[in-house]
């Protein structure tokens, strides 16, 4: 049975850096109509990338200032996560070789894209295009770290200790622990 869906009130809330709206609206589901109010953010859609070493048994992962972490009790704010950043009108595996040379100083050869997720439907937009891809040292053309407003530190690590530090709780963010899960599964790196 479908879904009917009737805009009572779509509001701007901000648009500061991303755009924050109100919405109501009434959902009708088999023959009842419920009214919703939410609050949506629209921060566009993204790409992320998990680099990896068959050879060296390696990932390439980023750690990162976010605020929003920070104002939830992170204590510095610092997460480590995957290479990541939103597409800004470019296609998601341009986007992604952009961000991993930005952030990691790696220039990507072949790219494998594995999924598209929504992470937090219930109040955000954002649809993340996932992707993984192998690399070599002669890949690195500089030490990575961002644009001038990021303050970001490489992290190569050996694959077992990122799976263990997913158990610890030293990483936190759910791109990272999908795409860690997935080459795990994958057998890539056996």
């Amino acid at each position: 049975m479908s879904l009917k869906i009737e805009i009572i009130k779509d509001k701007i809330l901000s648009e500061n850096y991303f755009v924050l709206r109100n919405i109501t609206y009434d959902l009708t589901h088999k023959g009842e109509v419920v009214r919703h109010k939410r609050e949506v953010y629209d921060r566009g859609n993204g790409a992320t990338i998990l680099l990896y070493s068959r050879e060296k048994q390696t990932v390439v992962l980023i750690r990162q200032f976010r605020v929003a972490t920070w104002v939830n009790g992170n204590a510095d704010g610092r997460l480590i996560e995957t290479c990541a950043g939103l597409l800004d009108n470019d296609e998601p595996e341009v986007c992604i070789r952009k961000e991993a040379i930005e952030e990691t100083g790696f220039e990507v050869g072949q790219v494998t894209k594995l999924f598209e997720l929504y992470m937090s439907p219930g109040g955000v937009t954002e649809l993340i295009h996932f992707f993984i891809a192998e690399y070599t040292d002669a890949q690195r053309s500089h030490a990575g770290g961002g644009v001038e407003d990021e303050a970001i530190d490489v992290l190569e690590i050996p694959f077992t200790q990122a799976l263990e530090m997913v158990k610890t709780g030293e990483i936190r963010d759910g791109k990272t622990l999908i795409l860690l899960q997935y080459l795990q599964l994958s057998g890539l790196m056996s």
